[in-house]
């Protein structure tokens, strides 16, 4: 599912990210709402995972770290941020897009 982008800043050619739309405006709106859908999906996965580690009732005692739950936290740190993934799709010509006002001018 997930798509092993680069971890690091990279600078981009910004003629290469105009290529698909014609418009970096057009571009910089698709890898936004990319990215805000891919963030939603990471935060839903990880969030069904930590709640395996609740405990059944709630108490005010002190709470224990679990070490698997640790783990898989920082195992979501570690992957690339949705919007280098965002990025690596739209790069690679993975994601659809279109544009339905183009479409009525005839675009």
């Amino acid at each position: 599912m997930y798509i092993m982008a680069s971890n690091t800043t990279e600078t981009r050619d910004i003629k290469a990210l105009n290529e698909p739309t014609g418009n970096i405006y057009e571009s910089v709106a698709i890898l936004s709402k990319r990215s805000n859908q891919v963030a939603s999906k990471i935060k839903e996965e990880l969030t069904e995972k930590l709640a395996e580690f609740t405990p059944p009732v709630d108490s005010l005692e002190e709470v224990y770290e679990n070490k698997e739950q640790i783990e898989l936290s920082r195992q979501y740190e570690r992957m690339p941020k949705p919007t280098l993934q965002a990025l690596d799709e739209f790069e690679q010509g993975k994601l659809f897009h279109r544009n339905p006002e183009r479409e009525k001018r005839g675009y």
